[in-house]
């Protein structure tokens, strides 16, 4: 997707949570999608994938090698993912999710 196409074209999805708030609920609204981007990079790094927020309007989701891919929200991170590694990226392997919860315990 082009970078006007994801600013002009994005409509809210459900897996950004709360509707997007009035201007004084800004900050928490940042905080939030931070805080999703900290645990999507969590589980996109055994990938060898990271993401990063862009314009509080969609995630850029990169290979270490710098190829990237914005997206429009969550739900399509898995695709982009699977896009630049070459193969399928599966966010619900049991191995993964013992790792990160193993993690979490720590």
């Amino acid at each position: 997707m082009c970078g006007l196409c994801g600013i002009v074209g994005n409509a809210p999805h459900w897996t950004d949570g709360v509707p997007a708030p009035s201007a004084p609920d800004m900050p928490a609204r940042r905080r939030e999608r931070q805080a999703r981007v900290r645990g999507l990079n969590r589980v996109l790094a055994p990938f060898g994938l990271t993401a990063s927020d862009w314009q509080a309007h969609a995630y850029v989701i990169a290979t270490r090698t710098g190829r990237q891919e914005i997206v429009d929200n969550t739900a399509h991170i898995w695709q982009a993912a699977a896009r630049l590694r070459g193969q399928a990226c599966d966010p619900l392997d049991p191995g993964l999710i013992a790792r990160l919860e193993s993690e979490a315990r720590s």
